[in-house]
C-alpha cells in the first residue's frame, strides 16, 4: 500500500464487510505514518474469525490513533444532507439501479452481475 500511495498516508478507513479476512485491515493500519489515524467502520471479525492483533509497540512509538465507529452519530445526518443539497457533495458519480420489493430476487442477481464500485442495487418499499 505504501508502494502504491503517492506520498506517506495518513488516514485509513475501513468499510470492510464481516467476511473480509482481519489481514487487510491490519495491512491498511500498518500502512500508515507516523502520527496517522484509522478509522474502523466496517465489520471485520464479527462472524467469528481472526482478530485484528495490532503490535502494540508499534501504535505508540509512531503516535497511532485508532478510532472505531460503528456507522455514524445522528447529529452527522443533517450535516450530510446539507452537503449534498448545496452541491458540495457530488452524487452523480454513483450508479444507482432501484427495483421494487416484490422484484427482489431480480435485484440480487443484477447486484452479482453488477458489483463494484458507485453501483449500488437498492429495493424500494
Amino acid at each position: 500500500m505504501r508502494t502504491a500511495a503517492p506520498c506517506p498516508i495518513d488516514a485509513v478507513q475501513d468499510f470492510l464487510p464481516p467476511s473480509a479476512d482481519a489481514s487487510v485491515a491490519r495491512a491498511a493500519i500498518m500502512s500508515l505514518r507516523q502520527g496517522g489515524r484509522a478509522v474502523l467502520m466496517g465489520g471485520v471479525g464479527m462472524l467469528g474469525g481472526e482478530d485484528l492483533s495490532l503490535p502494540y509497540p508499534w501504535i505508540m512509538r509512531n503516535l497511532i490513533t485508532i478510532r472505531g465507529q460503528w456507522m455514524y452519530e445522528t447529529a452527522v445526518i443533517p450535516g450530510l444532507v446539507n452537503l449534498i443539497r448545496s452541491g458540495l457533495l457530488d452524487l452523480d458519480q454513483w450508479a444507482v439501479t432501484a427495483f421494487p420489493l416484490a422484484e427482489a430476487n431480480q435485484a440480487v442477481v443484477h447486484a452479482a452481475d453488477n458489483a463494484g464500485p458507485f453501483k449500488l442495487t437498492v429495493l424500494e418499499p
